[in-house]
């Protein structure tokens, strides 16, 4: 008889809770014992005991992670500080003064996506320039998600509206059930505040669906079953007539099974204006064809397939160069610089196409974002990883461009820029300073402060330092410390280390109130790492630490954990590190390489098995950045790194947390789940926390925030503090 799903839960919880008592007195005393299963010494093809998690709503499987759940729990609220942090987190993230940060809406408006404590899923509401600017704004509720969830019966996560220009009353509406990647879509009427009946209506799943006209979609999907790639994501394009049915759609694109992902839509310019479509084939997550459907048919321009179009700008295609390139002129342009050239005339005759710079950044810039308003282009700089924004005129066949008068020494981020105007919403902030909103007009260089939010943690007496550690091939890499200014340099400072480490996502100075109130102010150091895999200094940045040139930005972190102890900030005894998803495995790594410098690993929504990666949840989409495990090279390679693989018997492993979510469609629970049950199979203690909803953000709304913040940070306390 098979056992119930409740007497399975309720035997391993006794199991576990057993493990956990004696876990606490062993912790570092306790090494790995050897096991016949251990993926570092077992045959290839064994069985393998764990493989009843890869079922990621299994029975057994959830049997598994609700008393893990619970053991952790039941751990870690025994702690005063548990509660505590919780409720202090709760303050925090649903505090009613924050910064509604404001998008730019048609006619003089602006919107904004706003969770609090009465809106636990959230609203879509809208607000007059003139009231928001007042700093009492008389908000109108679009689309309330929480009511719409208690009327469907399910846990929407908004994913955002793609409104149809340029009046952008009608919208197509992203939602999510519990946090997944994969969106149901609805047409809504901004004016009447409903779903159009009879309107655009599709069914969930992994999709990318934009305007063609007011009676046209551009739908990319999975339209039989099988109609994905490998990476689990649509390659083939149909377009959606009002009032058909999904089977009448007509193909209007296909890409190819072995892309990562394939698609077709609309290019308009500034106005909403249609311009022609392009299309894309996503070959890996760095390297893509592009094509744009001119008035001679479809034409794929010269350029690397790294590059990446960024705008259509007064008929100028606007492009961020990602490797060096030479045009058939025998000019060089660089790896990192933006460059633009009339489209039209790029079109007609393409091998001989010649663009012309419009910002060439040094070794020490990034261009971070790329955005534009009714009449300029504006970057947003990253110079030694603080922030700058310039703005672009094109007249006359000239680039010009000005430095907007923004905070010095901030991370500059922009929030929106309007196609109304010349204006910019600009956020400013720091690891000490909350954020500060402005409105800039990139025509005339005027800059507004509107607003800034109250401080959610006493800073006084800390400061903010950059540091330079020297890697094992002699790079030097940067990372901030933040701490006390009368810190004593006698190695017992609790310091939490954070890094990301790939995928050129830039890591940069902000404002945490959890982390300063649940970290900084209990005299805690943090530590942010700008490991290379980034894009901190441009594209060769993140390329120096591709596929088998990864160890790479695993040296970097330790190069950084070990100038830190250079300089008698800490110890392994007090630190800890922390980091998700391509973070997860940068932690995984840290865990498995050098268990000695750590005292406390919490491991976020990761990847850990990084041999069989390809063929978990969406992990085929990522080779460009890890390599491909079923190459010779790479897949020996990933195998030495692989942190499920190297695990090994007779070393004393520090006590992880490891976190991760059931809706998590694009990494996966599972790496998660079977590294702590090969841990649990080995001896070695552990905690696990499995967040049921959330996907890949593992929180589908601001209370579970704040419940994992409380797990993560009691556990540092206890690891590091105590």
């Amino acid at each position: 008889m098979r056992a119930s799903s409740k007497s399975l839960y309720v035997a391993a919880t006794l199991a576990i809770m057993a493990a956990f008592a004696h876990s606490s007195q062993a912790q570092m005393t306790t090494v790995a014992k050897s096991v016949a299963s251990n993926p570092n010494t077992a045959d290839k093809a064994a069985v393998d005991p764990r493989a009843y998690l890869d079922a990621i709503e299994g029975e057994k499987a959830l049997s598994w992670v609700k008393a893990h759940n619970q053991a952790t729990f039941d751990r870690l609220s025994k702690d005063p500080r548990f509660a505590q942090y919780e409720a202090d987190m709760v303050k925090i993230v649903e505090a009613t003064d924050r910064i509604a940060i404001p998008s730019f809406a048609k006619h003089d408006h602006v919107d904004n996506f706003w969770q609090d404590a009465g809106h636990k899923q959230g609203i879509w509401r809208r607000a007059t320039w003139e009231s928001y600017r007042s700093g009492t704004p008389q908000w109108e509720t679009l689309l309330d998600i929480d009511a719409l969830s208690k009327a469907d019966g399910k846990t929407w996560v908004y994913r955002g509206a793609d409104c149809l220009p340029p009046e952008e009353r009608y919208c197509l509406i992203s939602l999510s059930d519990g946090g997944t990647d994969a969106d149901i879509v609805r047409e809504f009427d901004t004016v009447t505040k409903t779903f159009v009946k009879g309107g655009f209506e599709l069914p969930a799943g992994k999709q990318s669906v934009s305007w063609r006209d007011r009676d046209t979609l551009y739908i990319s999907r999975e339209w039989q079953p099988g109609d994905v790639t490998t990476s689990g994501y649509a390659f083939i394009t149909k377009s959606l007539k009002r009032g058909q049915t999904l089977d009448q759609a007509v193909e209007i694109f296909r890409g190819e099974k072995s892309d990562v992902s394939a698609g077709r839509y609309s290019l308009r310019d500034i106005d909403g204006a249609y311009v022609m479509d392009m299309a894309y084939r996503s070959l890996d997550f760095f390297h893509q064809v592009q094509t744009f459907y001119g008035p001679n048919g479809p034409v794929v321009l010269p350029l690397p397939q790294t590059t990446d179009f960024s705008a259509y700008f007064k008929n100028q295609a606007v492009f961020r160069l990602k490797d060096d390139w030479t045009s058939a002129r025998g000019t060089v342009f660089k790896s990192g610089s933006i460059i633009a050239i009339d489209l039209k005339t790029a079109l007609a005759d393409p091998a001989h196409m010649e663009p012309v710079i419009v910002f060439a950044p040094d070794e020490h810039q990034s261009v971070d974002t790329v955005a534009q308003t009714k009449g300029r282009l504006v970057l947003a700089i990253l110079s030694n990883v603080t922030g700058q924004v310039l703005s672009f005129d094109y007249a006359a066949g000239k680039w010009s461009s000005q430095t907007l008068a923004l905070p010095a020494n901030s991370t500059l981020g922009i929030a929106s820029a309007d196609d109304e105007s010349d204006h910019i919403f600009v956020t400013a902030s720091g690891f000490l300073s909350p954020t500060t909103l402005y409105r800039a007009d990139a025509a005339s260089g005027n800059v507004e402060k509107i607003k800034s939010a109250p401080e959610r943690f006493n800073a006084e007496g800390l400061q903010v330092q950059q540091f330079w550690a020297t890697s094992k091939d002699g790079t030097k890499v940067p990372y901030f410390l933040v701490a006390r200014k009368d810190i004593k340099l006698d190695g017992n400072t609790p310091t939490l280390l954070y890094a990301y480490g790939g995928f050129e996502a830039s890591m940069l100075p902000s404002y945490s109130g959890g982390v300063g109130k649940l970290w900084l102010e209990k005299g805690g150091a943090y530590v942010l790492a700008n490991i290379r895999g980034g894009g901190e200094f441009g594209p060769k940045w993140h390329e120096a630490g591709l596929k088998t040139h990864r160890q790479r930005i695993y040296d970097d972190f330790q190069a950084v954990a070990e100038d830190l102890i250079a300089r008698k900030v800490t110890t392994p005894r007090r630190l800890g590190i922390m980091g998700g998803s391509n973070g997860g495995l940068l932690m995984g790594v840290q865990l498995t390489q050098r268990p000695d410098l750590w005292n406390a690993v919490v491991v976020q929504v990761p990847l850990l098995d990084m041999v069989n990666f390809t063929h978990m949840s969406a992990g085929a989409s990522w080779q460009g950045e890890y390599g491909n495990p079923d190459d010779p090279v790479e897949g020996a390679f990933l195998r030495s790194i692989s942190p499920y693989h190297n695990v090994k018997a007779g070393v004393a492993y520090p006590e992880p947390l490891f976190e991760t979510s059931t809706k998590d469609d694009r990494v996966g629970p599972v790496h998660a789940r079977k590294m702590a049950a090969l841990f649990e199979d080995m001896g070695l203690p552990f905690l696990y926390y499995e967040n049921m909803e959330g996907g890949h953000a593992a929180a589908a709304n601001l209370r579970e925030t704040a419940h994992r913040y409380a797990i993560e940070f009691t556990y540092l306390a206890q690891k590091l503090m105590d």
